[in-house]
C-alpha cells in the first residue's frame, strides 16, 4: 500500500478521518436537498478555516457521513464543535420549520463517531458514504 503523504517544516504524515454525526433523537430531518446543500456548504466552509480537507460527505435522513484529511496540529474538538454549532444555527435559521421535529435547542446529539481510515481504503469509505440515502 502506498499513502500520499503530506508533510510539515518537521513532519510527514497522512491524518484522514471518518466521521459520523447524528441528529438528536435520530430524528428524520434531510429530507430537502436545499437543506443538505446547506450543511455541505456550511461544513466546506467552517474546514477551510481550520485547513481542513474535506474528501467527501453524504448524507442519510438522521445523519450524515464526512471523510476529511487534517494536519497533525487540528484541535479536533473544537473543530467538530463548531460543525456543529454552526450548522445547527444555520439550519434553524434558514428552515424555521425543523423546531416542529427537534425539542429544545439541540439539533445534533451530543455523541459522534470518529474513526481514522487506517483500517480500510480510502476508496472503500467513498463509496460507502457517497452511498448514503440512496437505495441499495
Amino acid at each position: 500500500m502506498q499513502y500520499k503523504l503530506d508533510r510539515g517544516a518537521h513532519s510527514v504524515y497522512t491524518l484522514q478521518y471518518h466521521l459520523v454525526q447524528v441528529v438528536k433523537y435520530r430524528e428524520k430531518v434531510f429530507n430537502d436537498e436545499n437543506m443538505i446543500f446547506l450543511l455541505k456548504q456550511k461544513i466546506h466552509e467552517i474546514s477551510t478555516t481550520f485547513q481542513v480537507d474535506v474528501i467527501d460527505i453524504g448524507c442519510d435522513l438522521d445523519h450524515f457521513h464526512m471523510i476529511f484529511k487534517s494536519k497533525p496540529t487540528l484541535d479536533i474538538p473544537k473543530y467538530l464543535n463548531s460543525i456543529k454549532t454552526i450548522t445547527s444555527r444555520e439550519i434553524r435559521r434558514n428552515f424555521p420549520d425543523i423546531k416542529e421535529k427537534l425539542w429544545g435547542d439541540a439539533f445534533w446529539s451530543p455523541s459522534y463517531f470518529l474513526a481514522t481510515t487506517g483500517q480500510v481504503t480510502l476508496e472503500q469509505l467513498k463509496k460507502y458514504v457517497e452511498g448514503q440515502g440512496k437505495d441499495p
